[in-house]
């Protein structure tokens, strides 16, 4: 790309939301621009963050909380017409030279005449298409709509995923200045020696966790399954788990520590755009147990267990497998600690940073 650009400092806006994986996503991300020197407002869509999470964005970033929910938070189309004047009234106060947001959905009616970068972690649409094998129709359609013409708007375009991105594509349609960023997360520390137990992170009450697997599967594996995340949703969502140990919310410093110590980690998900925690679970050198969807398979082939994502008995299986097997699961946690040095928050800076000079260049030609 532009390896040879000489960059300024930017002043930043960045959208985040406070429940689910862009939270962890975008402050790692801003927390790393900001030490190259860059000046970070994250501006906050639904919940408002804990007083923990607050001080952490605070810490080096300015942090602004919208009166508009995240677009998956509401099936009135209505409710995101503010938007655009809540960034705009940002951009002037702060005087931003490149946004970056975090559903492409919110692209929509900016009139900004800075760089506009849009990232798909996830939607409505392609996650029905993973989950439940629909397409949208009814009371979501808008959703498709809304994300096609933020896709548009977007001066660049960022899939954290190949697998996602083609997902994208095949919901959406081709979609133009589309490019593959991993994740990255920040390094996680080695216990001094691990537990006989299972770890799993997600939002439970999200189907497409699957949490239902995830618990059958506890109630015949030989380590107790401890399962951290909250188990109801926003909107009311909810799901049971009665054979894992639910922990609810964790806070992340006790999230990452008992990542470092469990035997395995497990992620039964059947609809992931990239996994955050497989890669922290990994960079602690914890063996994986994971789904076998696409993005897992990109991500981490060769380095974990994989078991067909609905079926309970083939993840108990690879539980117990490797829980029998301590020279393998030393071997799969050590080559999970070496696929996950790939993913680093530097090498997804630095990619981010070469899309941002890409979306200067389309802005500038507009």
């Amino acid at each position: 790309m532009l390896q040879s650009l000489i960059r300024h400092p930017r002043r930043i806006l960045m959208t985040t939301d406070a429940v689910g994986g862009v939270w962890r996503y975008s402050l790692d991300l801003a927390r790393a621009m900001a030490a190259e020197g860059n000046s970070i407002v994250l501006a906050g869509l639904g919940p408002e963050p804990s007083r923990d999470q607050a001080a952490e964005a605070r810490s080096f970033a300015t942090l602004a909380w919208l009166r508009t929910p995240p677009d998956w938070m509401t099936r009135d189309e209505n409710d995101l017409d503010r938007l655009p004047a809540e960034l705009d009234a940002l951009v002037s106060a702060h005087a931003i030279d490149l946004v970056h947001l975090n559903a492409p959905s919110q692209a929509v009616g900016l009139e900004l005449r800075c760089p506009i970068v849009a990232v798909s972690h996830s939607c409505v649409v392609t996650w029905l298409h993973a989950v439940r094998g629909d397409v949208i129709a009814g009371d979501w359609v808008w959703q498709w709509e809304r994300h096609r013409a933020g896709f548009e708007r977007a001066d660049a375009v960022i899939a954290p995923s190949r697998s996602h991105a083609t997902a994208l594509q095949a919901c959406y349609g081709p979609i133009a200045r589309l490019s593959v960023v991993h994740n990255g997360a920040i390094p996680g520390c080695t216990a001094e020696g691990r537990d006989t137990f299972v770890f799993a992170a997600a939002r439970w009450w999200d189907e497409g966790k699957n949490a239902d697997a995830l618990d059958k599967a506890a109630a015949i594996a030989p380590w107790p399954v401890y399962a951290a995340g909250s188990l109801k949703g926003p909107d009311g969502q909810r799901a049971q788990l009665d054979n894992c140990s639910a922990l609810g919310r964790v806070g992340y410093a006790e999230v990452r520590r008992m990542m470092a110590r469990a035997g395995i980690f497990v992620s039964p998900s059947i609809y992931e755009p990239f996994g955050l925690a497989a890669l922290e679970a990994a960079s602690s050198g914890t063996p994986l147990v994971l789904a076998d969807i696409p993005t897992y398979r990109e991500i981490w082939d060769g380095a974990a267990l994989f078991f067909e994502a609905r079926d309970a008995q083939g993840l108990a299986g690879c539980i117990a497998r490797l829980a029998g097997d301590d020279e393998l699961r030393g071997r799969l946690g050590r080559h999970a600690a070496e696929r996950a040095r790939r993913f680093s928050l530097p090498a997804q800076s630095g990619a981010t940073s070469e899309i941002y000079d890409l979306a200067a260049v389309a802005a500038a030609g507009r």
